[in-house]
């Protein structure tokens, strides 16, 4: 078998590596990233519970 000329070689590899960038650039292109869903962290902070005062009855008492 005779080995292939160095001009073929050097096509089949640039060939071989447009396919394989070619493919990769479709596939992200067809399933783009989308942004990451909210975090706990990044809601809005909430008020904190206020203390009963004294003489009005809590929640709890009118249930």
């Amino acid at each position: 078998m005779t080995p292939l000329p160095d001009r073929t070689v050097i096509i089949g590899m640039l060939a071989t590596l447009g396919l394989v960038f070619a493919l990769v650039f479709w596939f992200v292109r067809l399933n783009p990233s989308t942004p990451p869903p909210l975090q706990w962290r990044d809601s809005a902070p909430l008020r904190p519970a206020q203390p009963a005062l004294p003489g009005k009855p809590s929640n709890a008492a009118l249930i």
